[in-house]
């Protein structure tokens, strides 16, 4: 009698079958946030900047390219579609498009060089800090790293806008900065310390 077939091992239940093309939507929405940034700077300073039509085209860029930020994570992540171009890339494209409007602000003269200096410092460092640490753990972002994003974002949606000249706007605008660099400081700090007791701990010996 021979011997019955042997079954083949079962896969994992909910693992994928292979790893996710890099050709997907969610990258393609990164990649659209990448080709944003130019024009959105090129929209910024055309005309030296205080054209009212250049800088609601400047805006309307600026929240297109918000917006597929706020859903290619989602959707890489709802549908199993994260790569690790989508890891490189998103980050990038984020820092890119928020560096870009903060550099042509501070350019444009309508913000402050130190709020556009003290946030790169931090969003860069704590890239940095992030590829330090990243031998012993992960950082992943925190609410309140969340809740910054979120206010630089309507801060500089609101710069961006003309009519700055309207008080209730200028005031609101600059309420929003102020929070999101309160917040973009706080969090910064968060970060080191995060990241220094994660450098202690792996070197902790064993018990």
């Amino acid at each position: 009698m021979s011997n019955p077939p042997t079954n083949p091992a079962p896969r994992a239940a909910g693992g994928p079958l292979h790893a996710p093309s890099a050709w997907n939507v969610p990258n393609a929405l990164t990649v659209l946030r990448l080709v944003l940034v130019p024009l959105f700077v090129w929209l910024l300073l055309r005309e030296g900047g205080h054209t009212d039509s250049n800088r609601l085209l400047a805006t309307a860029a600026f929240v297109v390219a918000i917006v597929t930020d706020r859903f290619d994570g989602d959707i890489a992540r709802r549908w199993n579609l994260v790569t690790n171009f989508g890891k490189i890339a998103d980050p990038i494209a984020d820092k890119a498009l928020t560096g870009a409007a903060f550099l042509g602000l501070s350019y444009l003269g309508e913000l402050p060089w130190w709020v556009t200096i003290v946030v790169m410092v931090r969003e860069w460092g704590v890239t940095a800090l992030r590829f330090w640490v990243i031998r012993h753990g992960v950082m992943p972002a925190s609410r309140g790293g969340k809740l910054k994003t979120v206010l630089q974002a309507i801060a500089l949606g609101l710069y961006l806008l003309p009519w700055q000249e309207v008080k209730i706007l200028h005031w609101t605008a600059v309420t929003f900065m102020a929070a999101a660099v309160l917040v973009t400081i706080i969090t910064g700090l968060d970060y080191v310390g995060r990241a220094l007791r994660l450098r202690a701990a792996a070197k902790r010996p064993l018990p």
